[in-house]
């Protein structure tokens, strides 16, 4: 079997590279082949797996959950993808947690040598894909925002600090969800499509599968130029749905269930993959079940 390593140097305050010999010893001891490569800038990590696929039965990756996203951006349009080892060395991880993968080195790389093969679903954005979350609006944009030099320091208090000062206007968009069988036009200061139990290091979503073909969708809502009360009821909505969960009792909340979803947003509204910073404007969010092959911890149930 052929295997190819891709890594980010600079993910998990470099963690990785002072690994790079032992991890790639163990990688050696399953497959036959081990091709090793370092990403030198944003978007070379998937331009990388686009050109494994084909090549690599397996391709072994490490970084955060933009890591992930660009991965996924790299196979999403192939037939017969490579199957994807992780290591996990972001900031948060909500991937790993997600699917049970170890935050440490050693046992992230015991799951890849020694784990098996889950078809686990990812989501379909017009011609892009993303792996657990799609989300607009307020603090969104930190994930992308937040300078490296932060993140090494101080992990993931350095996203709420730059979602404090960048996000605590709440902007009010207007938006429209198309569902299958229902409209719903509303203003709103936060909108996200969850595939995964975990998002910015929370169980947002505990009840939820990465292999039930579904997607949940939460919508707070909020009218146009809110008054201070109103301003701080969206943010107690927010801050409930992220600390208590996606259902949680909550007026201001709305909450959807499906595999396919059309949302038109007005124009400067940009979308957040994954962690990474996505399209703007309409998109059109479909559920790809079973599509992406993880390796992960063997007698792993619960996904």
């Amino acid at each position: 079997m052929r295997c190819f390593f891709i890594y980010n140097p600079v993910s998990g305050k470099g963690k990785i590279v002072k690994k790079l010999d032992y991890i790639v010893r163990q990688l050696k001891e399953k497959f036959d082949v081990v091709d090793v490569y370092a990403t030198k800038c944003s978007g070379d990590m998937e331009r990388a797996a686009r050109e494994a696929v084909g090549k690599y039965d397996v391709i072994v990756f490490s970084g955060g959950d933009g890591s992930v996203n660009e991965i996924v951006q790299g196979i999403g349009g192939a037939d017969d993808a490579p199957a994807l080892g992780y290591i996990p060395c972001g900031t948060v991880n909500d991937i790993a947690h997600t699917l049970g993968i170890p935050r440490k080195i050693r046992g992230a790389v015991k799951t890849i040598v020694s784990g098996e093969t889950a078809m686990v679903d990812c989501m379909q954005i017009n011609d892009r894909y993303a792996m657990y979350v799609v989300a607009a609006g307020a603090f969104t944009s930190a994930t992308y925002n937040t300078p490296q030099s932060k993140k090494k320091q101080i992990g993931r208090i350095a996203y709420g600090l730059e979602g404090i000062k960048k996000n605590m206007k709440f902007d009010v968009f207007d938006i429209t969800v198309r569902c299958p069988d229902e409209i719903v036009h509303t203003d709103s200061v936060f909108v996200s499509i969850m595939n995964g139990r975990y998002v910015a290091g929370l169980k947002m979503n505990r009840f939820s599968s990465m292999c039930d073909g579904k997607l949940e969708l939460a919508i707070i809502k909020q009218k146009k130029n809110p008054n201070l009360f109103k301003k701080i009821r969206a943010f107690i909505a927010l801050a409930r749905l992220f600390l208590l969960g996606y259902r949680v009792k909550e007026k201001q909340i709305i909450r959807y269930e499906g595999d396919y979803f059309e949302i038109d947003s007005q124009d400067g509204i940009v979308w957040n993959f994954d962690g990474e910073k996505g399209l703007e404007g309409k998109v059109v969010v479909r559920a790809l079940p079973r599509k992406i092959k993880m390796i992960v911890p063997k007698g792993t149930q619960d996904i």
